[in-house]
C-alpha cells in the first residue's frame, strides 16, 4: 500500500464507517455525510454525489435525500463493510459453512469445521480451519461481498474448499462415477450444486447432499 493510500484511508475511513453505521440504524447524522464529501472533495474525488453534498446547505437538504446522497457516496468509492460492519454476512457464512461441511465427510474429514477471518489478508476475507488445524485459503479467501446472498456465499466457499483440499492433497473431490471427472462448485438456477461437465453438464448433487447421491447410487461418490 503506498503512502498516499495510507493518508487517503486514514483520513476517509472514520467517516466512511460512521456514516454507513449511520444508515444502517437510521441514525444518520448529516454532518458525517457533509465531512465525507469534504475530504473526499479535498481528494479531488468529485463525484456529482460529493460536489451536491459539498455545494448545498445541509439544514436545507430532508433526511431522506440526504441519506440517498450518503449511499451514493459510498457506492461511488466502493466502499464495502466487511465483515465487522456486517455481521450478518459472517453468520451467513457460518450458515453456509454447516451446509458444505455435510460433503466433506464423504472425503474422509470428520469434525467440525470453523469458520476463520483472515485479517492478514487485504481486503479482509475468511477462509476455513478443519478440526485438524489445517487452514483452507487456497485461491484467495471469501470476500465478505459475496456473502450478501446465501446461495453465492455457499458457492464460494464450496469452491474454496475444494481447491484448498486438491492443493493439499493432490486429490481430485468430488468426482462423478458416471463420468469419472471432477466436479465443481458452481452456482446453477438459484442453487449451489457440485457440476460434472460430462455429457453437455449435469449437477451431481446439491452442495451438502453429496451423501445422498452415494446413497442413491449405492456407492460412495468417488
Amino acid at each position: 500500500m503506498s503512502d498516499a493510500t495510507a493518508d487517503f484511508e486514514a483520513a476517509t475511513e472514520p467517516l466512511t464507517r460512521r456514516v454507513h453505521l449511520g444508515l444502517r440504524a437510521g441514525s444518520l447524522d448529516p454532518r458525517d455525510v457533509v465531512a465525507l464529501a469534504c475530504e473526499l472533495f479535498d481528494w479531488s474525488l468529485r463525484t456529482d454525489a460529493v460536489v451536491e453534498v459539498v455545494e448545498r446547505n445541509p439544514a436545507e437538504v430532508p433526511r431522506a435525500e440526504m441519506a440517498v446522497l450518503a449511499r451514493r457516496i459510498l457506492d461511488d468509492i466502493g466502499f464495502d463493510p466487511g465483515f465487522d460492519l456486517a455481521p450478518e454476512r459472517l453468520a451467513t457464512l457460518r450458515a453456509a459453512l454447516r451446509i458444505v461441511a455435510r460433503d466433506l465427510t464423504t472425503r474422509g474429514i470428520r469434525g467440525e469445521p470453523e469458520i476463520e477471518v483472515l485479517e492478514d489478508c487485504h481486503p479482509v476475507g475468511a477462509g476455513v480451519r478443519l478440526a485438524d488445524g489445517e487452514r483452507l485459503d487456497w485461491g484467495g479467501p471469501v470476500q465478505p461481498s459475496q456473502c450478501d446472498d446465501p446461495t453465492t456465499a455457499l458457492t464460494g466457499l464450496a469452491v474454496l474448499i475444494q481447491e484448498s483440499l486438491l492443493e493439499r492433497t493432490w486429490q481430485v473431490w468430488p468426482v462423478c462415477a458416471r463420468h469419472r471427472l471432477g466436479v465443481h462448485g458452481s452456482e446453477r438456477e438459484g442453487s449451489a450444486v457440485w457440476w460434472c461437465a460430462g455429457d453437455g453438464g449435469h449437477a451431481l448433487a446439491r452442495v451438502g447432499e453429496l451423501s445422498r447421491t452415494a446413497d442413491r447410487r449405492g456407492r460412495h461418490p468417488l
